[in-house]
C-alpha cells in the first residue's frame, strides 16, 4: 500500500470515529425530545379527563365557569359534616335552576341523588327541544 492510501484510510477512520459520537448525541437528543412530547401529551390527556370527570360530578357544571367549579369543589371539601355538604348541594342546585331558567333550560326540581354524577341530573338535558317541554 502506498502512503497516500494509508493516509486516506486513516483520515476516514478518524472522521468516522469523530462523527459517530455526534450522531449518537443527535439521536439521543431526538429520543429525549420525543419522550418529552409524549409525556406532555399524556399529561394533557390526563388533565382533560380529570376536567371532564369534575364537570360530570358537579350538577349543572355546563353552566358554570371553571372558577365557579373550583370554588364549589373547595366549599365541598371544606364542609365538615354530611349535613353541611347537603346544604351546599341544595343551594347550588337552586342557583343552577335559576341560571337554567334564565337561559331557557329546564332542570329537575330535586337535585340528583348523591354520587349519581351525570352533570344535569335525571336526563333533563341542556334544552327543552321541540317535544313540548314542561
Amino acid at each position: 500500500m502506498t502512503s497516500h492510501r494509508i493516509a486516506s484510510r486513516t483520515a476516514l477512520a478518524l472522521l468516522a470515529a469523530l462523527a459517530l459520537p455526534a450522531l449518537a448525541a443527535d439521536q439521543t437528543r431526538e429520543q429525549d425530545q420525543l419522550r418529552t412530547q409524549q409525556q406532555t401529551q399524556t399529561q394533557q390527556q390526563t388533565q382533560t379527563r380529570q376536567q371532564m370527570q369534575t364537570q360530570q360530578q358537579i350538577y349543572g357544571s355546563q353552566m358554570m365557569t371553571e372558577q365557579e367549579r373550583n370554588q364549589y369543589q373547595e366549599r365541598m371539601r371544606a364542609a365538615k359534616t354530611e349535613q353541611e355538604r347537603e346544604q351546599i348541594r341544595r343551594q347550588h342546585h337552586e342557583q343552577m335552576k335559576v341560571r337554567a331558567k334564565e337561559r331557557g333550560l329546564t332542570m329537575p326540581d330535586e337535585p340528583p341523588e348523591r354520587g349519581m354524577g351525570g352533570g344535569m341530573g335525571y336526563g333533563g338535558g341542556m334544552g327543552g327541544g321541540s317535544g313540548g317541554g314542561r
